[in-house]
Formats: structure tokens, sequence, C-alpha cells
């Protein structure tokens, strides 16, 4: 079904409206999601299996750009104090990012925790002080830098931010696939979860681990016959160990001229 995807400004989860010709990529728009109007993103036009979730209201006008800053600068204040409260109550959660629709009637908080939690006499007291109605969204990791944003390890604003809608599955295979050394600090991403970017390559590492002999195996090239060192699958080259009267040698090849031993069975 043809469908426009919206990217909210206060949620991880895109909402898609009908298709809009009239609309490009990158406009503010203003959408009604069940009677409370927020502020979107447009990101594509396209056929998307999913259902209508949101109308399209108008564009942004300079209004609504101020009300949203508005807004975040006062959801940012509150964030403190909605820490408190839920420390008072001694609920295992991590409070994330706060956000409000655009006329201040609705507060969302967002949070991570390891189970469910049982945050009703939390969002009675938060009604009761801010006047507000109060939504709970539990989210996860990934989630929440999709939301806040952040630099990578690339230095680069993380994918999560800049372009990915859906997270795919993401295992410690494909660190393993690319040879990384598997340090947290090098494999997660600011979430604290795997680097989201291992899996735009493992295809590629898939196949050349099918192709590439292994570390420590015995190889025959034009120099004789060796013990594989290192492979290196961008270049693909392979280092090979030589012994030879007590000395020892290590030559790299293409992986066109190197051959596994054949070995008597």
């Amino acid at each position: 079904m043809q469908l426009t995807e919206i990217l909210l400004f206060n949620s991880p989860t895109p909402v898609y409206i009908k298709a809009n010709g009239e609309l490009k990529i990158n406009q503010r728009v203003v959408i009604d999601i069940n009677g409370s109007h927020e502020l979107g993103l447009v990101k594509s036009t396209a056929d998307f299996d999913s259902k209508v979730t949101a109308e399209f209201v108008r564009l942004a006008t300079n209004e609504d750009n101020r009300a949203h800053c508005e807004n975040c600068k006062y959801t940012r204040s509150l964030l403190a104090d909605i820490k408190s409260e839920a420390k008072k109550l001694n609920l295992d959660m991590k409070i994330g990012f706060i956000s409000s629709n655009l006329d201040r009637s609705k507060l969302v908080i967002n949070y991570t925790a390891d189970g469910r939690i049982d945050f009703r006499e939390l969002v009675k007291i938060l009604g009761s002080k801010y006047k507000m109605r109060i939504e709970m969204h539990q989210i996860g990791n990934r989630d929440e830098s999709k939301v806040l944003g952040a630099i990578g390890v690339c230095g680069r604003e993380t994918c999560c931010k800049l372009f990915l809608s859906d997270f795919d599955k993401v295992s410690i295979k494909m660190a393993k696939n690319q040879n990384l050394a598997l340090n947290p600090t090098r494999i997660n991403g600011m979430c604290g979860r795997l680097l989201c970017c291992l899996k735009y390559e493992d295809e590629f590492y898939e196949e050349m681990q099918k192709k590439m002999p292994r570390v420590h195996s015995k190889v025959e090239t034009e120099s004789g016959i060796g013990t594989v060192t290192a492979v290196d699958f961008l270049k693909e080259t392979v280092s090979v160990e030589f012994n030879k009267d007590e000395s020892t040698e290590v030559k790299v090849f293409p992986l066109e001229e190197i051959r596994p031993l054949k070995t008597n069975k």
C-alpha cells in the first residue's frame, strides 16, 4: 500500500499516513494520532506493509516549531523531578527521554527496564502534579539512542538516528566473521548493544569465510608449503609463514595464488 512514512521527534517508532504526493522528503508536518497533534518529519513515500496509523493535519508552521522547541525545554526541566519520584517508589527503571504533544496536554515518559514495572502510582503522582495526561512507554536501548542521537565510533551520527526505521538482528557471530576483537568498546554502539553496522557487510564476510583458508592451516604456494598466519578479507590476501633452516619468513599472497594442502587419506 502506498503510504507516507513520518518520523516523529518524540518517538522511535515511525507512523504512516495516506500517501500525499504534495509532501516532500524532510518537510516538517503536524499529524494527528488518536486526537493528539504531534510534530514529525517526512521520510519517504513507498509501498509499506503497514496500515494508516496517523492523519495528516498541515505542514508545520513557525508557531508549531516554536511550540516544539518550548516543549523540549519544558520536558527536559522535568527529568530530574520524575527520576526522583520514581526513586522514591523504588521502581527499578531507567527514565530515558520525555516528550509532550504540541498543545502540552500529554506527557510521554519513555523508560528502559529488565522486566514489567508497576508504574500506576507514579502516573497518579505525576498526573496530579503536572495536570497532564501521563503515558509510560517501555523502550529498548536502541530506541533511546535513535531518538536522542549520538556520535558513533566512526565519528558520524549514529545510523539509527540518521536513517534506520527498524532494527535488524545483530549477533556476535557477525563480529567474529569480520575478525574483530570482541571488545565491547569496539563492537558496541552508544546504546550499549552490538553495532547495527555489523549487519551491513555480513553477507560479504560470510562468503569470504568460505573462500579463505583457516588460520594455522597448511597451504601450497609458489614458495612451497607454509602455514597461514593471517587473512585480509578486504584485500583478499593471505599471510603465509615458512620455516627454513631455523629461520622464519612470512610472505603475503593474493588468494588466487594459494591452494589448500592436499593430504593423503
